[in-house]
Formats: structure tokens, sequence, C-alpha cells
């Protein structure tokens, strides 16, 4: 069972994320916060395998939490889910140590995705 953090400053799509990756067999949601730095705290609480984060919340972005996390736990994987994946914030990411960034119109693809990653079967991205 792969546990999943998810930080995003929507009540609403926490819920939609929640209901859509519960749904998978092997997936669960661990946990949840609305910020960057709840999402540190968060994930020093919980211990996830696996990390979905927004780019752009209140208090601390999606970045530099990931940074944070990235130095915490180097192996679990984190996925950027955003509205803003322009080529910019996909570089960003990368360095931040975001092994992914999914546009959030493609929340079909997201288990898939999580699947992929946690497998370490993730083709590198294509920019």
């Amino acid at each position: 069972m792969c546990r999943v953090l998810i930080v995003d400053d929507s009540p609403a799509l926490r819920r939609a994320l929640r209901c859509h990756i519960e749904r998978h067999p092997e997936l669960e949601v661990c946990g949840e916060a609305d910020n960057g730095q709840a999402a540190i705290e968060k994930f020093r609480q919980l211990k996830p395998d696996f990390v979905i984060l927004d780019f752009s919340m209140p208090v601390m972005d999606g970045l530099e939490a990931a940074r944070h996390i990235s130095t915490l736990s180097p192996s679990v994987p984190l996925l950027m889910f955003t509205s803003f994946a322009t080529d910019q914030v996909v570089e960003e990411a990368h360095k931040a140590g975001i092994a992914r960034v999914v546009s959030k119109n493609k929340v079909g693809e997201l288990t898939a995705i999580i699947e992929a990653l946690i497998e370490g079967s993730m083709p590198p991205p294509q920019n």
C-alpha cells in the first residue's frame, strides 16, 4: 500500500484528489495539507510514500516545500499537480526535487503516473 500526502490550498480539489486516488486498490491518502509549511509538518508526522504538491499556495509554495521535503527524504517521489505547468515551472520543479509536473486538467492520468513513479518506471519528462 502506497501512502499519499495531498497538498493543495483548495479543499474541493483535495477532496476530489482523495476520491480519485482512493479508487486505486494500492493507494491510500494518509493526510492532507493546505500550504507548503503544513506539508512539511505533515510529511514529518505521517512519513508518506508519495507527495502531491500544488504550485501556488499561501504561506509557502510547492517549490519551497519540495526543497525541504527532498532534503528530509530524497527517495520519496514528489509530484506537482498544478494549473501552471509552464516550461519555466517544470524546470524549477525539477531543480526543487519534483519528479514530475502534471497539469490539473490531466487528473485521469494521475494514478498511472503515481504508480510509474513509485515503481521507478516513469520515463523522463519531455519538455
